[in-house]
């Protein structure tokens, strides 16, 4: 009975060591996760197939919990029942698609890796093994990512040894030739340590310093400057016209984090504003479940909630530049990003608010996937943070 329970012990184990490891905020860690699927092809039962993809999914966002308490400035157990119900899509796609049929396997983890990567299950489909096709094949765009997925599709069948060895070799020459993204020419991103307070203190002097830090930043050498999510707290004519006013003078536009109150709830977006003028150049598409969407509000007849824009402009541009916008959340997940690059952006713009992630790997994460994504599609890379 003992040695019955051994190789399970052992195969989740290794799942929440695999999890733990690859999703650590790393990016030449990201193909640590590709030994997800040989665990979960090696189960001997369904049983034991759905403990190896809770260990995985649990260790990947192990984050979670501590970061909804921060937010909430609350207790840890509601971060806990959050971090449970995340894991359930995952942990349910995987277990009603494994299969000991060894010849359909392939076929089941194909549609698992599909279901994770678009809506409805894709919506908490984080620690995608795909993301880490920007380490492994860089510069292969769309080519990267049928690679990757042959390569994810040989690891769960019988010659699983042959396909790891070819992708470790792949991983070791990509690691000793890496290089991080390039910077867009004449953009910057600023990362902020403001904490809670960016987004919910919105005086005056507030604004005030906020203009003068893009001033000082921009003024000689960038044309373009991005501040983090919700740095403008809500966008309002008012806000537009002080914006406009404090950056007259300069060849500056700055992208900023705001938010636009609707009659619904709220949009989490993007304004770009100069002193030509200003406007609302991105409505994110997923908002944090839970947290920011909540689609339950309006079917009781409540508002507050974020709206989620789904498929909603996933390239927008500014100044004859194509730009894939990308807002915290939107990082951790699959189709926001290779739904931009269908539109053949020219750069990436990803900016977070991740002061409630403190202590945590969360915004090392985020960061470790859109530069793999960057990688992955030879694209420019800004990023802006608050933390």
């Amino acid at each position: 009975m003992r040695r019955k329970l051994v190789r399970p012990a052992v195969l989740v184990g290794l799942s929440a060591a695999t999890g733990w490891i690859s999703w650590s905020g790393v990016a030449l860690l990201l193909p640590v996760s590709l030994l997800f699927p040989v665990l979960w092809s090696v189960a001997t039962s369904r049983k034991i197939a759905a403990l190896i993809s809770v260990g995985y999914f649990l260790a990947a966002s192990r984050g979670l919990p501590q970061g909804v308490a921060t937010f909430y400035q609350f207790d840890l157990w509601p971060g806990l029942l959050l971090w449970l119900c995340a894991s359930l899509s995952f942990v349910a796609v995987h277990t009603a698609l494994w299969t000991a049929n060894a010849r359909a396997r392939p076929f089941c983890y194909l549609a698992a890796i599909v279901l994770m990567a678009v809506p409805p299950f894709g919506i908490t489909g984080w620690a995608h093994p795909v993301t880490a096709a920007g380490v492994l094949f860089p510069a292969w765009g769309w080519w990267g990512i049928a690679a990757m997925t042959a390569g994810l599709l040989g690891l769960v069948t019988h010659t699983w040894p042959a396909v790891a060895m070819a992708l470790v070799s792949v991983w070791l020459w990509s690691a000793a030739t890496w290089t991080d993204p390039i910077l867009p020419d004449r953009w910057r991103g600023v990362d902020l340590d403001l904490g809670p307070s960016l987004g919910r203190e919105t005086g005056l002097h507030r604004h005030h310093k906020l203009i003068q830090l893009v001033r000082e930043t921009g003024f000689t050498k960038t044309a373009v400057l991005a501040l983090p999510e919700s740095a403008l707290g809500s966008w309002t004519p008012t806000v537009e016209r002080l914006w406009i006013d404090g950056l007259a003078g300069t060849p500056i536009t700055a992208i900023v984090g705001a938010t636009v109150v609707t009659e619904e709830g709220y949009d989490n977006v993007l304004v770009a504003v100069s002193a030509q003028g200003g406007n609302v150049l991105y409505q994110q598409r997923m908002p944090v479940p839970g947290s920011m969407w909540q689609p339950w509000q309006s079917w009781l007849g409540q508002t507050g909630s974020a709206r989620a824009d789904v498929f909603a402009n996933p390239v927008v541009e500014l100044d004859g530049t194509r730009i894939a916008p990308l807002i915290c959340y939107e990082q951790l997940i699959v189709w926001p990003v290779l739904q931009s690059m269908l539109h053949d952006p020219d750069v990436i713009l990803a900016v977070g608010n991740g002061w409630w992630t403190a202590g945590t790997s969360i915004v090392d994460i985020q960061r470790a996937s859109v530069i793999a994504w960057a990688r992955l599609f030879a694209r420019p890379l800004v990023i802006s943070f608050n933390t």
